[in-house]
């Protein structure tokens, strides 16, 4: 009897601990096929495709929303929740005022809170400013994506706890090595304004510089001139 009761126990400790895994890992597979089907490699995004599926967009913010990340959730797991839910909110955003030729030309882009996650309602600066940058990983500045020409291209796959490191590190490669983006040379930067904007965050352990050349295909010297490139605000579409 004291073994059948210690054998019962158990059970359910092991059935508990499975269920809580389970509740944490976030399922992003309808965000990843919307972003397989309407993602190009370049990363541009066939908006019109985006709206004929607008039900599974729906369908993925409402598990955004049922499901938040909470004190049990490790840092990649928050990190991929985040990333994910503001690409799918800014592309929900561009459907919600399509056509447009530019997120600037809808009012207040940034600053519209739309969505409610959880119990509390958000915008994109919420989300980027207040969540995202306090979590120390500069990196995010290359996954987050506000549809315009210039920012960082949308990749055409969720981020996923399990290979975000890797999936962080691609989309920095990719951004700083677009010389749409980045023109780059030993002793001279022409910079994305996102180095502007954000510098403090590429400069929390070391330089500006010694960031870029973890990823840059040049070596830079550390004397290297920069300037800023003007940012295109252009809608990152298909056509």
């Amino acid at each position: 009897m004291k073994y059948g009761l210690y054998f019962l126990i158990t059970i359910l400790s092991i059935s508990a601990f499975s269920s809580n895994k389970t509740a944490r890992t976030f399922d992003h597979s309808i965000w990843n096929n919307l972003l397989q089907k309407h993602v190009s490699e370049n990363g541009q995004v066939n908006y019109k495709g985006f709206k004929s599926n607008i039900n599974l967009l729906q369908q993925y913010i409402t598990t955004l929303s049922n499901t938040t990340p909470n004190e049990t959730w490790n840092k990649n797991e928050k990190l991929a929740y985040w990333i994910n839910a503001y690409n799918a909110l800014t592309v929900d955003l561009i459907l919600q005022n399509y056509p447009v030729k530019s997120i600037k030309n809808i009012d207040k882009p940034w600053d519209q809170r739309l969505w409610k996650l959880g119990n509390k309602w958000y915008n994109l600066n919420d989300i980027e400013h207040d969540i995202l940058r306090n979590m120390n990983e500069p990196r995010i500045h290359f996954a987050i994506v506000c549809a315009s020409f210039s920012c960082p291209k949308l990749q055409n796959e969720a981020y996923i706890a399990s290979n975000i490191e890797q999936q962080l590190t691609k989309a920095t490669y990719e951004f700083l090595n677009d010389h749409n983006k980045n023109s780059i040379s030993e002793n001279n930067l022409e910079l994305s304004k996102i180095f502007q904007w954000f510098a403090k965050d590429f400069k929390q352990n070391s330089s500006l510089i010694d960031f870029l050349n973890k990823y840059s295909d040049i070596r830079i010297s550390k004397n290297a001139k920069k300037r800023f490139k003007d940012y295109n605000w252009n809608l990152n579409e298909s056509y």
